[in-house]
């Protein structure tokens, strides 16, 4: 080991993926139980014996350099290891084991869980868990999931729900179709373009129109009550649709629609039954969701 060769302190290190992943020096130092100035030094300490520059500061804004992004990466594989090592020496990580059921959309399941559920098996690597990936709402308590990730709030008695993010969502289509329908700069002229639906149209209309959106079931001539599917069909150039932005980011060859426009808020909740709250393995993959769940991916802002 080149003992040398380790300049830096684990708590800068700390401060800089809290404010990269909370997205701001104040976010940072809540979650951390530490002050803002003090967030902000040792992430200015870190940039010092380092040798680079993380941040680059524009008025109020910070934006990742090449080379903090690039640090980025290790500074995750990390923490990965950091936590591995907490649950070690509590001897979580060796004695819980047993199958965890979790409910989501087919979206989410395919696009957002798996990350999370590489953690969570770093973690615990002696669980089993079995992904329910259904646009359905689960019944937790009949035991149908263990725990549901859901965009409403669970009103059932007995439950323990806990909002742990608020995601937000725009239109997209391919550049392709853009280039052949023109890309719209109003909301009257979103409405004459092709979309692709997802679920109920009714229920769609009904959520755009109020938006401002005057589309009618005529822009509706194709669409699936999968998720995944309505997004491939979007991605292979079919028309347009509403998707999260942390789901578009990951997909490639898509381009925001109205790219100004505010973005729709939704929020992300978490529920379990309140005798399974109790179980650690259930304990364990509800607060590693609620904490990689809270996290977006977004341009860190003072």
């Amino acid at each position: 080991m080149n003992w040398k060769a380790i300049n830096f302190d684990w708590n800068q290190v700390r401060s800089f993926l809290a404010t990269t992943e909370k997205g701001s020096f104040s976010a940072a130092a809540r979650v951390l139980e530490q002050t803002q100035p003090t967030v902000g030094r040792q992430v200015a300490a870190l940039e010092r014996s380092l040798g680079v520059t993380l941040f680059e500061r524009v008025g109020k804004s910070l934006t990742l350099t090449s080379a903090g992004a690039d640090l980025l990466v290790h500074v995750q594989e990390m923490a990965d290891v950091a936590n591995r090592i907490s649950l070690t020496a509590t001897s979580q990580s060796n004695t819980i084991d047993g199958q965890v059921k979790i409910t989501a959309s087919d979206v989410m399941s395919a696009y957002q869980l798996p990350p999370i559920l590489r953690k969570i098996r770093l973690a615990a690597p002696r669980l089993e868990i079995d992904v329910v990936a259904t646009n359905d709402l689960r019944d937790i308590q009949r035991r149908e999931a263990d725990i549901a990730i859901r965009h409403v709030r669970p009103t059932q008695p007995n439950l323990i729900a806990k909002l742990v993010a608020e995601a937000t969502a725009h239109f997209y289509a391919t550049p392709s179709y853009l280039d052949q329908v023109g890309r719209p700069k109003t909301e009257a002229e979103l409405a004459k373009l092709d979309f692709v639906s997802f679920g109920d149209v009714d229920t769609i209309i009904g959520f755009l129109n109020p938006a401002g959106i005057p589309v009618t079931a005529q822009n509706f001539r194709i669409g699936s009550k999968s998720g995944i599917v309505s997004w491939e069909m979007v991605r292979q150039g079919l028309g347009v649709s509403v998707m999260s932005d942390d789901v578009a980011a990951m997909t490639p060859g898509v381009e925001r629609v109205l790219p100004g426009r505010e973005p729709f808020k939704f929020p992300i909740w978490l529920a379990t039954h309140s005798e399974l709250h109790t179980a650690r393995r259930i304990r364990l993959v509800f607060d590693q969701l609620a904490e990689q769940l809270s996290a977006p991916s977004r341009v860190p802002h003072l």
